[in-house]
């Protein structure tokens, strides 16, 4: 007999299926690092199959194109070739793998996922209490349990837990939306009324609705792509668009948490719901990364427009996680280029503000289970500074001749700041300068991508 056609119901409880079991069996880290291996993949051969505008004078070479696509969907705008090598189409295929790779729109995944744990432990508390009710056979066994119920106050506490997740994952989500679409119809009015920017895009070639999601979409995630081969350099003179932009940076990234927050202090003043509520006062227990105590989010807000205070007065630019700039790093002093390497460095949610969380503290039992259910990858994990060390000093290793003849380019603090960069996701490089040679070579020529190109 001829099988079926699956239907839709039956294609919605495969994905359903698949999903559980992705959530429930496997821990987080072989999640996230199987997600961004399969869109690496799939962005490569994407890439690939298109075909770059430079054809047929030059085309990538695949190493190349998948590390761009590795970088994409990092975020890390590390390039290793120029940008307006790719075409239209392939600048899309980028963008798509910069909105899946962002850190907002993974944390909505992670989101999801935790939706589903709860939706499994909420239906097996349900079928525990049904059949704890149903064994009761006296009138005693049926007062005790009506007295005491040691699953009512888990149940409740679950069912509270995933009617403020999902609620959660919806504004996550429109948050997501908003800023996105807003920012890149901000950015096409820009550049559809100023002729100088208009410009800039007909001389390159780039298409505006493109250029307008794909820079959009890279300055949200703060991965540090723009189209053009000198990044936001070309634009140096459209302060309008780097105003545009420089929300976008912040509502991203480094006031991504105290953002949302206030968001949703919004929503629960407008809407007096119960769910933003207990996502605000028991921020810890909901579980969100992204979500921290009020008082922690007002030491994040501060701490960032500290930083982003310090670098403007001492030396009159900002830079943090996004990648994009107007200068050429490589002509800035050793005093900003440290700085620059810190600011790298630091977690979006750094403060050094003293901070106490006064939400209701996990018990102690807890935390005992926790320490003991640690697992193999945090057996084998190395801290951030070993991790930025062994690094440095592998590169080193590999680059040994090109560190004794070429100096002044191969040098440690030049392959830290890119190591610290790439560790970051940030994508800010030094470059490589022909000048810089201590033995000039006449075939060697000045290109716009990033160090780890040479």
């Amino acid at each position: 007999m001829p099988m079926k056609p699956l239907s839709s119901s039956s294609h919605q409880g495969l994905f359903s299926s698949f999903f559980k079991i992705l959530s429930l069996q496997v821990k987080p880290f072989w999640v996230e690092l199987g997600y961004f291996m399969i869109f690496s993949f799939l962005g490569f051969l994407a890439l690939n199959v298109t075909k770059p505008r430079t054809l047929p004078s030059f085309r990538p070479h695949n190493l190349d194109v998948f590390f761009t696509s590795v970088s994409a969907t990092t975020v890390s705008s590390m390039s290793t070739v120029e940008m307006e090598v790719f075409s239209n189409a392939q600048l899309v295929f980028m963008t798509i793998l910069m909105f899946l790779g962002g850190e907002a729109f993974t944390s909505f995944l992670r989101l999801q996922l935790m939706k589903l744990k709860l939706v499994k432990k909420q239906s097996v508390l349900q079928n525990n209490d049904a059949f704890d009710h149903s064994s009761s056979i006296n009138l005693d066994n049926k007062l005790e349990h009506a007295v005491i119920n040691p699953m009512e106050d888990s149940h409740h506490e679950a069912i509270a837990k995933l009617k403020s997740i999902r609620l959660l994952t919806y504004v996550v989500f429109g948050y997501i939306l908003v800023v996105i679409l807003l920012g890149s119809s901000l950015v096409s009015i820009y550049i559809t009324f100023i002729p100088c920017a208009k410009q800039i895009l007909n001389e390159k070639g780039l298409n505006l609705h493109t250029f307008s999601i794909f820079t959009t979409v890279s300055t949200f995630a703060n991965c540090g792509f723009v189209p053009t081969n000198e990044n936001m350099m070309v634009f140096k003179q459209n302060s309008g668009l780097l105003l545009i932009l420089i929300p976008q940076i912040l509502l991203g990234n480094t006031l991504y948490a105290p953002s949302l927050r206030f968001v949703i202090w919004f929503l629960w003043k407008f809407t007096k719901r119960q769910e933003f509520e207990n996502i605000l006062k028991n921020s810890k227990r909901v579980g969100y990364s992204h979500i921290f105590p009020r008082f922690e989010t007002i030491a994040i807000a501060i701490t960032v427009l500290a930083f982003i205070s310090v670098q403007f007065v001492a030396f009159f630019v900002n830079t943090r996680h996004t990648g994009q700039s107007v200068f050429d790093i490589s002509s800035f002093s050793p005093a900003i280029i440290v700085l620059f390497a810190l600011m790298m460095y630091l977690s979006s949610s750094t403060t050094f503000l003293p901070v106490d969380n006064h939400e209701e503290r996990l018990k102690t039992k807890e935390k005992i289970n926790r320490r003991k259910r640690r697992s193999l990858v945090k057996y084998i994990s190395f801290s951030q500074p070993s991790c930025l060390v062994i690094f440095t000093i592998l590169i080193c290793l590999v680059e040994k001749d090109k560190t004794k003849n070429d100096t002044l380019n191969f040098n440690v603090p030049n392959i830290a700041f890119e190591v610290i960069s790439a560790y970051g996701t940030v994508g800010m490089s030094v470059g490589y300068g022909c000048a810089r040679q201590i033995k000039p070579d006449g075939h060697c020529k000045d290109t716009t991508y990033g160090f780890a190109g040479k």
